[in-house]
C-alpha cells in the first residue's frame, strides 16, 4: 500500500524515490564502500596500492569502481601528479570526511555487537 502521508517522499512517473537518503543508500551499500570511506579517511591521502593493502579481498576492479563512484559523487578527491612513475593519491573531500564521522557511531556499535 502506497504512502498517502504529507511527508511522504515524492516519486516520479517511474517510481524513482527523491527521498535525500536514496543516493546516500545506494552508494554506501556498494561493496567495500563502508571500509573504503573508514580507511582513506584514517590517512591524509592514499595511493591506490596502499588502498589495496587494506582491502586484500577485494579485487583491483571493484576498487577502481568505487573510487570512481566516489569521485563523482564528491566524496572523495583524485589527485594526480605528473611523475615519472605516474602517482595518483585519493583523499576525502569535505563531504566524505563529515560522511566518516557520521559514520563512526555506526562502526562503533557493529564492532561492539560482535
Amino acid at each position: 500500500m502506497a504512502d498517502t502521508t504529507a511527508n511522504a517522499p515524492a516519486c516520479d512517473v517511474d517510481g524513482t524515490c527523491y527521498c535525500p537518503l536514496t543516493g546516500v543508500i545506494s552508494t554506501l551499500s556498494q561493496k567495500y564502500a563502508i571500509q573504503l570511506v573508514s580507511i582513506i579517511g584514517a590517512h591524509d591521502s592514499l595511493r591506490f596500492a596502499e588502498i589495496e593493502a587494506h582491502l586484500p579481498t577485494a579485487s583491483t576492479s571493484t576498487i577502481s569502481k568505487r573510487l570512481d563512484e566516489f569521485e563523482e559523487a564528491g566524496l572523495v578527491s583524485r589527485t594526480q601528479y605528473n611523475e615519472i612513475p605516474p602517482r595518483v593519491e585519493y583523499a576525502l573531500t569535505e563531504d566524505g570526511d563529515e560522511l566518516r564521522t557520521r559514520l563512526e557511531p555506526l562502526l562503533e556499535w557493529a564492532a561492539s555487537t560482535e
